[in-house]
């Protein structure tokens, strides 16, 4: 008898915490879905990207990673600008230190459908406007790169605004602006 007792107490305890999970799932975002975002305030109709069910911390976000155990640590710091109507990235701006220069590198992601020839600016408040080539385009947007000189890493680390435009097909120029309120303690994690 009272193994059948134990056996029907295990079985509720399942139970319940299956109810649990269903319930859990059912109240959050779907997998396709986007997930839910946070915003530093890159432009009025864009919001940063979040990898989880919780938001993500605003603005700028450190991360460091290793392909092994025996590998250096490669880190870097980023910011995203999603379309909140539609979950489309506009912007994605990871700036990445090498392990073995210690050199700062930007990497700009941008939507598909743009103006190519003209390629992109970064600018720092209004500060001195930085030119990016489009090197390449796939399937999730284009990308270009830029070493960070000391310079603009000062004023990145000391402004209140980075602002990344192009253009698209319409020859439309487009300006996104990414606040750097924090960007400063991020970077400082990862150098």
């Amino acid at each position: 008898m009272k193994i059948i007792a134990r056996f029907v107490v295990l079985a509720s305890v399942i139970m319940l915490a299956w109810a649990t999970e269903v319930a859990a799932q059912a109240a959050s975002p779907k997998k396709g879905a986007p997930p839910a975002a946070a915003q530093a305030a890159p432009a009025p109709s864009a919001t940063p990207q979040g990898e989880s069910n919780a938001p993500p911390p605003p603005g700028w976000v450190a991360r460091c990673a290793s392909t092994s155990r025996e590998a250096p640590l490669e880190c870097a710091v980023e910011e995203t600008a999603i379309l909140s109507k539609t979950g489309q990235l506009i912007v994605l701006v990871n700036i990445r230190v090498a392990s073995d220069t210690h050199q700062p590198t930007a990497l700009v992601q941008l939507p598909l459908g743009l103006n190519l020839p003209v390629g992109a600016k970064l600018q720092v408040d209004e500060g001195k406007t930085h030119d990016l080539q489009i090197q390449t385009c796939e399937n999730r947007g284009c990308y270009a790169n830029l070493p960070i000189a000391p310079d603009m890493l000062a004023a990145l680390r000391n402004g209140k605004q980075l602002k990344v435009s192009f253009q698209n097909l319409n020859k439309e120029t487009i300006t996104i602006p990414m606040p750097l309120t924090d960007f400063a303690a991020a970077y400082d994690k990862i150098k």
